[in-house]
Protein backbone atom coordinates (compact mmCIF):
# COMPACT_ATOMS: atom_id res chain seq x y z
CA UNK A 1 0.00 0.00 0.00
CA UNK A 2 1.34 3.42 -0.91
CA UNK A 3 0.76 6.55 1.12
CA UNK A 4 -0.78 8.69 -1.64
CA UNK A 5 -1.94 8.63 -5.23
CA UNK A 6 1.49 8.68 -6.87
CA UNK A 7 3.39 5.50 -6.10
CA UNK A 8 6.52 7.27 -4.95
CA UNK A 9 7.09 5.87 -1.46
CA UNK A 10 5.74 2.75 0.26
CA UNK A 11 5.32 4.55 3.64
CA UNK A 12 5.07 8.07 4.98
CA UNK A 13 8.55 9.49 5.53
CA UNK A 14 8.44 13.29 5.69
CA UNK A 15 12.12 13.73 4.87
CA UNK A 16 11.92 11.48 1.80
CA UNK A 17 8.69 13.21 0.83
CA UNK A 18 10.30 16.66 1.16
CA UNK A 19 13.26 15.46 -0.91
CA UNK A 20 10.91 14.25 -3.64
CA UNK A 21 8.87 17.45 -3.41
CA UNK A 22 11.86 19.64 -4.21
CA UNK A 23 14.02 17.34 -6.35
CA UNK A 24 11.34 14.96 -7.73
CA UNK A 25 13.88 12.17 -7.17
CA UNK A 26 12.25 8.86 -6.24
CA UNK A 27 13.86 5.97 -4.31
CA UNK A 28 15.17 4.21 -7.43
CA UNK A 29 17.16 7.38 -8.32
CA UNK A 30 15.02 8.38 -11.27
CA UNK A 31 13.00 11.59 -11.43
CA UNK A 32 9.21 11.74 -11.36
CA UNK A 33 7.64 14.69 -13.25
CA UNK A 34 10.55 17.08 -12.49
CA UNK A 35 8.60 20.00 -13.96
CA UNK A 36 6.32 19.78 -10.90
CA UNK A 37 9.07 20.37 -8.34
CA UNK A 38 8.54 23.00 -5.66
CA UNK A 39 11.09 25.37 -4.19
CA UNK A 40 12.29 24.46 -0.72
CA UNK A 41 10.22 27.30 0.76
CA UNK A 42 7.11 26.07 -1.06
CA UNK A 43 7.83 22.53 0.13
CA UNK A 44 8.26 23.62 3.74
CA UNK A 45 5.05 25.64 3.61
CA UNK A 46 3.24 22.58 2.19
CA UNK A 47 4.15 20.68 5.39
CA UNK A 48 3.40 23.52 7.82
CA UNK A 49 1.12 26.50 7.28
CA UNK A 50 -0.60 25.11 4.18
CA UNK A 51 -1.68 21.98 6.06
CA UNK A 52 -2.93 24.09 8.95
CA UNK A 53 -4.88 26.22 6.47
CA UNK A 54 -6.38 23.13 4.83
CA UNK A 55 -7.58 21.99 8.27
CA UNK A 56 -8.95 25.48 9.07
CA UNK A 57 -6.40 25.66 11.92
CA UNK A 58 -4.02 28.36 10.64
CA UNK A 59 -4.91 30.57 13.63
CA UNK A 60 -3.53 28.02 16.10
CA UNK A 61 -0.77 26.14 14.26
CA UNK A 62 1.34 25.97 11.12
CA UNK A 63 3.84 28.71 11.94
CA UNK A 64 5.97 29.85 14.87
CA UNK A 65 3.86 32.78 15.95
CA UNK A 66 3.05 34.03 19.48
CA UNK A 67 -0.20 32.48 20.67
CA UNK A 68 0.00 29.40 18.43
CA UNK A 69 0.95 25.90 19.46
CA UNK A 70 4.71 25.49 19.44
CA UNK A 71 4.92 21.88 18.30
CA UNK A 72 8.33 21.78 16.68
CA UNK A 73 10.43 19.25 14.79
CA UNK A 74 14.17 19.89 14.63
CA UNK A 75 16.21 18.10 11.99
CA UNK A 76 19.89 17.20 11.99
CA UNK A 77 20.53 19.24 8.83
CA UNK A 78 19.18 22.53 7.49
CA UNK A 79 16.95 21.23 4.70
CA UNK A 80 16.63 24.75 3.34
CA UNK A 81 20.35 25.07 2.51
CA UNK A 82 22.04 21.66 2.21
CA UNK A 83 22.77 20.40 -1.31
CA UNK A 84 20.02 18.29 -2.89
CA UNK A 85 22.01 15.09 -2.47
CA UNK A 86 22.23 15.76 1.29
CA UNK A 87 18.47 15.94 1.84
CA UNK A 88 17.98 12.18 2.37
CA UNK A 89 20.62 12.20 5.14
CA UNK A 90 18.64 14.62 7.32
CA UNK A 91 17.34 12.93 10.44
CA UNK A 92 14.82 13.79 13.09
CA UNK A 93 16.82 15.25 15.99
CA UNK A 94 14.07 16.50 18.33
CA UNK A 95 10.32 16.66 18.54
CA UNK A 96 8.86 19.19 20.97
CA UNK A 97 5.14 19.07 21.71
CA UNK A 98 3.48 21.42 24.16
CA UNK A 99 6.87 22.65 25.29
CA UNK A 100 8.11 19.16 26.20
CA UNK A 101 10.79 17.23 24.36
CA UNK A 102 9.00 14.06 23.27
CA UNK A 103 11.81 12.66 21.14
CA UNK A 104 15.56 13.20 21.13
CA UNK A 105 17.99 11.46 18.82
CA UNK A 106 20.35 9.15 20.67
CA UNK A 107 23.83 10.51 20.98
CA UNK A 108 26.27 8.93 18.60
CA UNK A 109 29.45 7.74 20.23
CA UNK A 110 32.51 7.15 18.09
CA UNK A 111 34.42 4.05 19.21
CA UNK A 112 37.96 4.73 20.44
Amino acid sequence: MFDRDAEIEPFIDPIASFDCTVTRRIPDGSFFTPEQSLTREQGLRSYTINNAYAAFEEEIKGSLTPGKYADITILSNDIMTIPDDGLPSAELAYTIIGGEVKYRIKERVTPL
